[in-house]
């Protein structure tokens, strides 16, 4: 445990150890490179370089494999085989492919488990995981991070230098699962004692005299089991922690594989991995040694989205949210492993609309990914994920309408490359709109312990205001409560639940100097420790929205509350603050029903050269938090649109890009002189339009 602890000790510190820029990994004349997953152990060898060669053909730049495959490196303890390999690389360099390597921490080898059994995790049930599938180990153990250290070794020696090798992408979808087990309650402990240093001090921030919690040293500290303790009793400060080190603990096993390749692969290769969209854990922001990020999406889960079309054009959220969460400031960021076509998993599986997935990769290279890549080449014909779609179909040749679908985009892109103009800026009324959008992950796991409501979700709270932000126009940033917001006109903190007096502060500094600045619903109610204010409720934000906050109220899902602002009425049944604005002239809605009827739900304050909105409420439709957004714009003259639901358009690079998830046409307001290089001005459903003005 003491290798883990002087990595938590560590934490705060940037120790990047970056070859050099990003950009030259991906350069930026290549636009948006396109790659593909190649398993070629699941495989007969002659068949390996008929499938290269494809790849190659249909125009492909580069392939990931082995991020599976360590029981064919390692097929014993202590003995290695890597010949297969070398011959995979040496085909790929034949075909001009360049190659991804994965790290393949993501499961163990049976013979692993067999002999050492305390590399599983423990459930919840306090019964160890078993093999068979994937993300089963405990990443405190000291026995499983010695063998990862093992092969990682292995592996950065043999292709470190390797001049067909770009990089490499760490363990597989890095998403901590809640360990139990002994290794991880030992760490845990360890955490707790570097982030307290005494026990009376993790007493007060538990809140321990609650039920007689009280401890008296580290060592009687167990983590807190909601299934043994109960829902209702397990305390919520503890639980806060836990996800805390999760967290922590899955960017350390991050860092703890970047720190062992660094210094035995060259400066021409980089290592990231691929976070899933909306993982609940592994969070980029706590990772230290990694050159850039990157992610998995598979936006089309069976479910209903945007008309009658949106179940086969996929959710335009998930895909959205993720571009804008794990761009990498200051470096490239990409699209690992991206939907090919349906799925094995989802609540239904249907074909996709033909141009989806097309519409998806220019969704990526409208949002400035340097590189898109799709998992996977071929269909496999047994196993966990048979009917899981790839590029080609069953007879692994024929191509899948997902794979029609990248060859034509690949091929569009070289079209782009010719009109790229690396001298283009981005036009004045586009860098006026960037907006910042503050995410704290303690914020998320606070509230969906105590969401006090059915219909709380804060990920979809969050989601509702960068959706309204990217119909405007305007170039999201999700940044921290670290990052410097004074490159923003205008900053939006949704549901900020845990504060303290330096973001308080930071934001009251920000205001003053001229910024805009948007508060909502469950924000500044709690210290970072998550405990309540002993104040009026969300007192220590009335300075900044000169009004006090009396109480908050949710209705029941099918009943409607209404709001009348600017003339129009609202309806709303999520959550209401009950606000007393100090001037009137500041309210800008109010409850016009209920017992509270005339209570303010949305306010606005002057300090300094900006302004402070406070929207007090959370609507099911969005409509009265997008007029208030429009109205915080205009007061601060910055020009915006109003692109409809699933409509997304976006400037990079010179190009301007819309793409279209709804299920109705939509008419693009393209200038009379433009140049339109893909599409039309019509943007049909799952349609693409590329212009150049």
């Amino acid at each position: 445990m003491k290798q883990l602890l002087i990595v938590f000790l560590l934490v705060s510190f940037n120790i990047h150890a970056q070859g050099k820029d990003t950009q030259d990994f991906f350069p930026k004349k290549r636009l948006m490179s396109m790659g593909i997953y190649y398993y070629p152990e699941h495989w007969d060898k002659s068949e390996w370089e008929r499938d290269i060669k494809n790849i190659s053909e249909i125009g492909f730049e580069f392939i990931h494999i082995a991020e599976f495959a360590w029981i064919d490196m390692e097929p014993q303890e202590g003995t290695y085989k890597f010949e297969w390999l070398d011959t995979v690389i040496d085909l790929a360099a034949k075909y001009k492919l360049k190659v991804i390597l994965g790290t393949p921490s993501a499961i163990s080898p049976v013979w692993m488990g067999i002999k050492y059994p305390e590399i599983y995790l423990m459930g919840a049930d306090y019964q160890r995981a078993e093999h068979g599938t994937r993300a089963q180990q405990s990443l405190s153990n000291p026995i499983w991070r010695d063998f990862v250290k093992k092969i990682i070794t292995k592996m950065g020696k043999r292709y470190g230098n390797n001049p067909n090798v770009i990089g490499w992408q760490l363990d597989n979808e890095p998403e901590a699962k809640e360990d139990y087990s002994p290794s991880s309650q030992e760490a845990f402990r360890a955490w707790l004692k570097n982030k307290y240093k005494n026990i009376d001090a993790l007493n007060n921030a538990w809140g321990t005299e609650f039920w007689n919690q009280v401890y008296s040293d580290f060592y009687q500290i167990k983590i807190h089991n909601a299934d043994h303790v109960g829902w209702w009793g397990t305390n919520p400060h503890a639980l806060l922690d836990f996800k805390r080190y999760t967290a922590d603990t899955q960017a350390e096993f991050l860092d703890y594989q970047a720190s062992i390749l660094r210094p035995l692969i060259s400066k021409g290769q980089f290592i990231t991995t691929n976070y899933t969209a909306t993982t609940p854990y592994a969070d980029p922001r706590r990772t230290e040694k990694l050159d850039f990020n990157s992610f998995t999406s598979y936006l089309n889960k069976g479910y209903p989205n945007i008309g009658d079309r949106g179940f086969r054009l996929g959710d335009p959220k998930e895909l959205s949210f993720a571009l804008s969460f794990f761009k990498t400031k200051n470096a490239i960021s990409g699209v690992m492993e991206l939907q090919p076509g349906p799925t094995n998993w989802g609540n239904v599986n249907p074909l996709l609309q033909p141009g989806a997935l097309r519409m998806w990769l220019y969704h990526c290279f409208a949002e400035d990914m340097a590189f898109a890549c799709s998992y996977r080449y071929r269909q496999i014909n047994y196993g966990a994920e048979q009917y899981h779609s790839g590029i080609t179909t069953l007879d692994g040749v024929t191509l899948a309408q997902g794979g029609k679908d990248y060859k034509q985009a690949i091929e569009e892109m070289k079209r782009l490359r010719k009109a790229y103009n690396p001298k283009e800026k981005m036009p004045k009324e586009i860098e006026a709109r960037k907006t910042a959008l503050l995410w704290n992950y303690d914020n998320a796991w606070s509230m969906g312990r105590q969401g006090q409501t059915s219909q709380w979700n804060t990920l979809q709270f969050f989601q509702k205001y960068l959706e309204i932000v990217k119909s405007f126009g305007a170039p999201p940033d999700i940044v921290c409560e670290n990052d410097n917001l004074n490159d923003y006109k205008v900053v939006v903190a949704p549901a900020f639940e845990l504060v303290d007096d330096a973001i308080i502060d930071k934001w009251t500094d920000y205001v003053k100097q001229g910024g805009n600045l948007v508060l909502t619903v469950r924000t500044g109610v709690k210290d970072k420790t998550g405990h309540f204010y002993q104040s009026g409720w969300g007192e220590t934000i009335y300075p900044l929205i000169d009004a006090k906050i009396d109480y908050f109220d949710q209705l029941l899902p099918y009943m409607k509350g209404t709001i009348k602002s600017n003339n129009k009425e609202y309806y709303w049944n999520n959550w209401a603050d009950l606000v007393t604005a100090n001037k009137a002239e500041n309210v800008l809605g109010i409850y016009t029903d209920q017992f509270y009827g005339g209570k303010a739900a949305v306010v606005t304050n002057s300090i300094g050269k900006g302004t402070v909105t406070y929207i007090g409420v959370d609507t099911d439709d969005a409509q009265l938090e997008k007029d208030i957004l429009k109205g915080v714009y205009n007061k601060a003259q910055i020009p915006t649109e109003d692109y409809p639901e699933g409509v997304y358009v976006n400037w990079r690079d010179g190009f301007w890009v819309a793409v279209n998830y709804s299920s109705k046409d939509y008419g693009l307001n393209i200038p009379q002189n433009a140049n339109i290089l893909i599409g039309s001005k019509t943007l049909s459903p799952g349609g693409v339009t590329v212009w150049k003005e």
